[in-house]
């Protein structure tokens, strides 16, 4: 009677298999603590920055007088508070009429973004496609512009339009909000990277510049529309200094000079206070939420071109 020898199977590099897993090597073993260490550390400085949110969240339900009392001695009692309420909230919506305030936010804010990308795109698209003497000196000049910060234009600007009858008007607040530099210099850059020989095709068919521009290059450009509305829509939400200079009816206050109600020269309630800056907040946070791909994509390719 024969008897059969079974050998062991081998691997494509010649070794035999024993049906145990192979040993992990130190080099594998070192990047995987590696890599669990570097999330460790990136989870607690994601839990760092967001603890003063969760801080001013939990400090907007407990009575504005006791907010700064529990800082000192720092305990569990700082975050989370004993007494929990909603008179911040009643009293934001209530005699100080925080919704109205964030209304008007808003509406100065959609107008400027409106206005604001009619008069932007045909300044874009004359800056990157016609030509004509003076285009780079126009161009410099817009660059400039915009890199001077506003504080230092603010109040002779808010005199002239006090002197045009500008000022406690909703058209008061929109118009320095529409010539936004930074959103021309964006569209530009997008507009100079599509070929030049699409514009030349469609002239040759007869269509104009007008409408080379708005079926052309405005669709070619609907992530870069996208970031420059969010430039003018964030700088419209968070303005305080210039309506503070040029509105003094709280009937058309926006929400950030609505938030300097909440204290007074001996008083200050930091309850109301941490919950209007929430709300503030939250708007933008919703926009950028959902819009961050547009925006992402738009610096990206901006740094392309």
């Amino acid at each position: 009677m024969s008897t059969t020898t079974v050998r062991p199977a081998r691997t494509p590099s010649g070794t035999p298999t024993t049906g145990r897993p192979a040993p992990i090597s130190a080099a594998r073993l070192q990047r995987a603590l590696l890599v669990v260490l570097l999330t460790a550390v990136a989870v607690l400085v994601a839990l760092a920055f967001m603890l003063p949110t969760v801080w001013m969240l939990l400090g907007s339900f407990r009575p504005g007088s006791s907010v700064i009392s529990s800082v000192s001695p720092l305990g569990w009692n700082t975050l989370v508070p004993d007494t929990w309420t909603l008179d911040n909230y009643a009293a934001l919506f209530g005699e100080l009429r925080f919704g109205r305030s964030m209304a008007n936010s808003l509406w100065v804010a959609l107008c400027s973004v409106v206005i604001g990308l009619v008069l932007s795109v045909p300044a874009a698209y004359v800056l990157s496609v016609l030509r004509f003497r003076g285009r780079e000196v126009v161009f410099a000049m817009l660059v400039v512009g915009f890199m001077i910060p506003f504080e230092a234009i603010a109040i002779p600007l808010a005199q002239v339009f006090t002197a045009w009858n500008l000022n406690n008007t909703y058209l008061g607040l929109i118009l320095p909000g529409i010539g936004n530099g930074l959103a021309i210099f964006n569209m530009r850059q997008f507009f100079l990277g599509i070929p030049a020989s699409l514009r030349e095709a469609a002239l040759i068919d007869g269509a104009s510049d007008f409408r080379v521009m708005t079926r052309l290059y405005v669709p070619l450009s609907v992530t870069t529309l996208i970031n420059s509305a969010l430039l003018i829509f964030l700088a419209q939400w968070s303005s305080y200094l210039w309506p503070l200079l040029v509105i003094s009816d709280e009937a058309k206050q926006v929400a950030p000079l609505a938030i300097a109600r909440t204290y007074t020269d001996t008083e200050f309630n930091f309850g109301q206070m941490f919950g209007g800056a929430l709300l503030i907040s939250v708007v933008p946070a919703l926009l950028l939420f959902f819009l961050q791909r547009y925006f992402a994509q738009s610096v990206s390719r901006s740094g392309e071109k």
